[in-house]
């Protein structure tokens, strides 16, 4: 079955990867973004008559309102992501991250459909033993982790949406950023054969870029069974540590080096180890290891090599 669907935010990292896969898919899509970073993602579907893109901001009521109307099915990835660039500009943060997504859900109706992505970082570190599913308390630490929080209890009201939290992402992308761990640990590799690990035992779960992908397109066709629910959506051979990253990282780049700091802290204090079990036990299934990932970063660094891919 074919859906009108709004992907909001649909020229970035995630959604540069994804609205290729769902016209695939035979859906019809409508991408809302402001091009905020001037990038061309979306060049290649551009062909594709199932595809429209309209350039606008989310926080313009005048302009989301009648392409919610529009949709079946809302996909909202716009957002300010990453707490680095929520504390560079809080006031943009807090305008798209909540305020906008809160005026976005009052104009959903009861039978469209809604699967957004919060995140796992949510989780803070875990229980004593840093583990976390989708029961555990949550302790956000960034803003913007707190502003997910906040917004997945106001979408959760709705019956018809699904909340993702998403481990963090890796893999290239048409809209690459290079500023996300895995991503960034291997850039440093290839080009600097250098990184200083502080607090090097913190565990993070990961997740390829096209996994999420697959994650979404899984909602979408096993809505009705899923829907009302929250899941992590990770990699469950990937709750690794930075150590942990970085080995696995220089059996590929082997003039790799990594040192960890006697003294100093993260400021990023996340560390958790984080339960898929739950998506799969939807019958979801991860298609990119961490190795495989980590190969395909090689290759992509070979034609990327300048501070323009990140978002700060």
């Amino acid at each position: 079955m074919s859906y009108n669907i709004l992907v909001t935010g649909g020229a970035g990292y995630l959604g540069s990867t994804l609205v290729p896969e769902l016209l695939n898919a035979g859906h019809r899509v409508v991408v809302l973004d402001n091009f905020m970073y001037q990038q061309s993602s979306l060049n290649h579907v551009c062909h594709h008559p199932n595809f429209a893109v309209v350039k606008g901001d989310i926080r313009i009521e005048s302009t989301i309102r009648p392409l919610v109307k529009e949709s079946d099915i809302i996909i909202p990835l716009a957002a300010y992501v990453g707490a680095p660039l929520c504390n560079q500009d809080p006031v943009g943060a807090q305008t798209v991250n909540h305020d906008a997504i809160l005026m976005m859900l009052k104009h959903v109706s009861k039978e469209q459909r809604v699967l957004m992505p919060t995140t796992n970082s949510a989780y803070g570190t875990g229980d004593k033993n840093n583990f976390c599913s989708e029961d555990s308390p949550l302790r956000p630490i960034s803003k913007y982790a707190i502003d997910k929080v906040e917004i997945e209890k106001a979408l959760m009201e709705n019956a018809n949406a699904i909340s993702f939290r998403l481990a963090t992402v890796f893999g290239m992308s048409p809209r690459m950023r290079i500023d996300l761990l895995v991503n960034d640990f291997t850039y440093r590799a290839v080009y600097d054969r250098f990184v200083v690990l502080f607090e090097s035992h913190f565990k993070r779960n990961y997740i390829h870029v096209r996994d999420v992908t697959r994650a979404f397109l899984h909602g979408i066709d096993h809505f009705d069974s899923m829907k009302g629910q929250i899941y992590n959506v990770g990699l469950t051979e990937a709750n690794v540590s930075k150590k942990e990253l970085c080995e696995r990282i220089q059996k590929q780049v082997p003039n790799f080096v990594f040192v960890e700091a006697p003294v100093g802290n993260d400021p990023d204090q996340r560390n958790y180890v984080v339960s898929n079990a739950k998506l799969e036990a939807t019958g979801f299934r991860t298609s990119v290891g961490l190795d495989q990932g980590i190969k395909e970063l090689i290759k992509g660094y070979t034609m990327i090599k300048n501070s323009r891919y990140g978002n700060v």
